[in-house]
């Protein structure tokens, strides 16, 4: 999964990754040059008293080592630029990904894993190539050519390195295959302690309310000593990695010097030799200790690339339409013929055989006990999901057939729990519609009875919403979120219990004002409130995901003992009449 993700996103910057390639091998070429120069140094200048070579080669070495500077800043330059350039290419491509899915994938997934692999994931696959691209690329070509030089050097006393590299590569090999599965649990627990953190932070309120503020640390701790628990088994290991490797190498380095020492004795090489087989000793090792950086971190760059294209992987069950309608004849019918929805694996369907119909200039009111699937209809006209069964049909036409953007356009949703985005209520309120002036937000402000609490807030319109609108209450957002699809201006409104925080009073004004607003237009209210929906001109019952009544609310109390028991469990027989 790890060379797919990088082979996909890294294709494009084929001539950068070309160039710090060669500025690699060409720094790297300088690196092994430099001990040659120094033996030929120690052996014909230092040795022989001449100062005129000393001078003249140290001045090569120089600008070999000048060279070496100059192409490995070009190579960490590109580097960086080419590893920052595919970590926002990745996170770009999961964050388009996430947007494609419908509730049911994102569901799946769970919010806080979405936001890791978006986060973490990446960042671990990006540092992954920025280490690739600055130490990788040179750590074969070093190891390579050291070998080489040293063999160049001394044939015999390279004997030491057959050796050494084989012991290495096993040690770090049976580190490695530990650390992997220690980082897939190490990603899975930060999942859960993301996941408990927003949780605990969305849910403040809640939990201050019920004194649970010690069992919600006991829940924390637990989570965060779980991943504790993982890092110090990874991080216990590769603490032993640089032991065994340093251990190894001041063995080898031992061994060199004590064989050389009886190779210089008995005449077979030069000390200046003894040196440069020294320094090329060390690079092959410093090359093993560049590819025992990347090991650390390949097994957890894999677990997290994993994951990432887990999500890149995954199709939304909402597809676009492959001829798409780009335009509509008629303006706002509202058609749905016996859809049905269920989830994957659940026993039963949460929606059967379900038949409605709702006109321009019409109110369809949606009523049911809890769980009856009222939210799950209303959110198969905007695609938030698709019907399994049947069709969801606006002017006519399949939704599923329709432009994405056409439909967007034509049906607004004000959803069961308001979100707000932090900014203003005027870029809260433009969401719906970009090009709205300040006139058209204050008339969708007084239609929604928001306006006169958002002009008592300093800067009005311009004044600040925190994330989720939680700087202003239950009831206000609800406005505020009416209000925002109001400026849409769509031609089918969708009310999805968006009444249920607000007083009677300001229920009956707001219902007031939208049936002038909304008088052309078609609307569909789901509400637990009875007397929310009583005037509608239709209202359907739904009860365990069917339709088992449908009419005017006094054709219902008087034929339909499920809408009957609701109405009595609010009002008694003389308000319901």
């Amino acid at each position: 999964m790890l060379i797919r993700l990088l082979r996909t996103y890294l294709r494009p910057y084929k001539r950068p990754i070309a160039l710090l390639v060669a500025l690699q091998f060409l720094q790297t070429c300088a690196t092994l040059y430099l001990p040659t120069l120094n033996a030929d140094i120690i052996d014909n200048g230092v040795v022989r008293g001449d100062t005129g070579y000393i001078l003249g080669y140290g001045a090569l070495m120089i600008g070999i080592s000048l060279a070496q500077v100059v192409c490995n800043v070009g190579a960490v330059y590109y580097g960086a630029r080419t590893a920052a350039a595919l970590g926002r290419d990745v996170r770009g491509a999961v964050f388009d990904r996430v947007q494609s899915f419908s509730a049911r994938e994102v569901g799946h997934f769970g919010a806080p894993s979405l936001i890791t692999r978006t986060t973490n994931d990446v960042q671990q696959v990006q540092m992954l190539a920025l280490m690739t691209f600055t130490l990788m690329v040179s750590a074969p070509i070093m190891c390579v050519g050291g070998v080489v030089l040293a063999l160049g050097l001394d044939v015999p006393l390279s004997g030491v390195l057959v050796g050494v590299v084989p012991v290495l590569g096993v040690c770090v090999t049976l580190i490695v295959r530990r650390l992997r599965p220690l980082f897939r649990a190490m990603q899975q627990r930060l999942d859960t302690v993301n996941r408990v953190l927003r949780e605990q932070i969305t849910g403040n309120r809640v939990i201050r309310a019920f004194v649970r503020d010690a069992y919600e640390q006991q829940r924390f701790k637990k989570a965060n000593s779980d991943l504790t628990e993982v890092a110090l088994g990874a991080g216990n290991l590769l603490a032993l990695m640089f032991p065994v490797v340093m251990t190894v190498v001041n063995l080898s380095s031992i061994a060199v010097v004590w064989f050389g020492a009886h190779r210089i004795a008995s005449g077979g090489m030069q000390i200046g030799d003894l040196t440069a087989f020294l320094a090329y000793l060390m690079q092959i090792v410093m090359s093993v200790m560049m590819a025992t950086f990347m090991f650390m971190m390949v097994p957890r760059a894999e677990v997290c690339a994993e994951r990432i294209q887990e999500v890149l992987d995954t199709e939304s069950s909402v597809v676009p339409p492959v001829a798409p309608v780009t335009e509509l004849r008629r303006h706002g019918h509202l058609e749905i013929r016996g859809a049905g929805f269920r989830y994957p694996g659940a026993e039963e369907p949460v929606l059967r055989n379900i038949d409605l119909v709702a006109r321009p200039g019409e109110t369809t009111a949606v009523i049911g006990s809890t769980g009856s699937g009222k939210s799950t209809l209303l959110g198969l006209v905007p695609r938030l999901f698709d019907a399994t069964d049947g069709e969801v049909l606006v002017d006519g036409v399949d939704v599923r057939s329709l432009d994405p953007r056409l439909l967007a356009r034509t049906v607004g949703l004000v959803p069961q729990k308001p979100y707000l985005f932090a900014g203003t209520v005027a870029t809260n309120l433009r969401y719906g519609n970009p090009d709205a002036t300040d006139e058209e937000l204050w008339h969708a402000l007084e239609v929604a009875q928001a306006r006169d609490f958002v002009q008592r807030l300093e800067g009005g319109l311009d004044a600040p919403i925190a994330q989720g609108g939680t700087n202003v209450s239950g009831g206000q957002r609800q406005r505020l979120a009416i209000a925002r699809t109001l400026v849409q201006r769509p031609e089918i409104y969708l009310f999805d219990d968006s009444f249920s925080a607000l007083d009677y009073a300001t229920d009956a004004a707001l219902r007031a004002a939208l049936a002038a607003e909304t008088a052309e237009a078609t609307v569909v209210i789901v509400a637990q409130r009875v007397a929310t929906i009583r005037d509608a001109d239709r209202i359907v019952v739904l009860d365990e995901g069917r339709v088992v009544g449908s009419g005017r609310h006094h054709e219902l109390m008087a034929a339909n003992d499920t809408y009957r028991e609701i109405v009595l469990s609010q009002l008694t027989e003389a308000e319901a009449a």
